[in-house]
């Protein structure tokens, strides 16, 4: 039995790694690395799927907003950054064998119509219960069926 697709809100600084940045990787498509929350990271292993869809949020700046949509094309695997000494993720208690921390891979989809920033999204009552609006800090997010359909109609944008 085929597993129904699911949605997730992945939220990232534009100054760290924008949407746009994604849209000029290699094949616009990139890791999702560097989540160092256990409950994002067990989303990140256990439950986004290839095939899911989110939404690429820019968060931490004066005016944050969900910006474009992605797809998941590899599902979770070890997050190779928490073992680089050197590297901005490092983590001491990771390892080959014990890797802590998990990521995925998601390609650029689409750009919005237009931006749904925070402000625009609270001001809607079938938002009210979404993760973002409960002022979740997890940099990645679950959407549900409703949530996605709202938000890409405020979007502008038909997938």
């Amino acid at each position: 039995m085929e597993r129904e697709r699911r949605y997730w809100l992945l939220k990232s600084e534009p100054g760290c790694f924008s949407f746009d940045d994604l849209k000029h990787c290699p094949g616009m498509t990139e890791k999702w690395d560097g989540v160092r929350n256990y409950q994002a990271r067990n989303l990140l292993r256990d439950e986004i799927k290839v095939g899911d869809l989110g939404f690429f949020y820019h968060s931490n700046i004066p005016e944050p907003a969900i910006v474009g949509v992605v797809e998941v094309v590899r599902e979770g695997y070890p997050d190779y950054t928490a073992r680089d000494p050197e590297g901005e993720h490092f983590d001491p208690k990771c390892s080959v064998d014990n890797p802590l921390w998990y990521m995925v891979d998601v390609k650029y989809v689409s750009p919005l119509g237009r931006l749904v920033t925070l402000d625009e999204i609270k001001k809607h009552p079938p938002l009210a219960g979404m993760e973002l609006v409960r002022r979740s800090r997890l940099s990645v997010q679950p959407v549900c069926h409703e949530e996605w359909q709202y938000l890409l109609h405020l979007g502008e944008i038909t997938l």
